[in-house]
């Protein structure tokens, strides 16, 4: 029973591994795979995780914005404001 689990996972990714060693000479499903196409793409994730983190900062600081306001609204509710 312990060695089920490990079983399952080795065999299904052998499984799924093997059509993607075979076929069409190493060529992906862009193209040939060249140094500029790497780079671009390269490029792309930095730039899609820098923009990412700056927007959900400037949303999280948004919303702890609007959690303060509410907390201050219901602080003068209680003290008698």
């Amino acid at each position: 029973m312990r060695l089920l689990a490990p079983t399952i996972v080795i065999v299904t990714s052998l499984v799924l591994a093997a059509p993607a060693l075979a076929g069409d000479n190493g060529e992906g499903l862009v193209g040939e795979t060249d140094d500029r196409v790497v780079t671009f793409f390269s490029l792309g994730v930095v730039i899609f995780f820098v923009v990412f983190v700056i927007l959900m900062s400037a949303l999280q600081g948004r919303l702890e914005k609007r959690k303060d306001e509410r907390k201050a609204v219901e602080l003068r509710k209680r003290v008698g404001w």
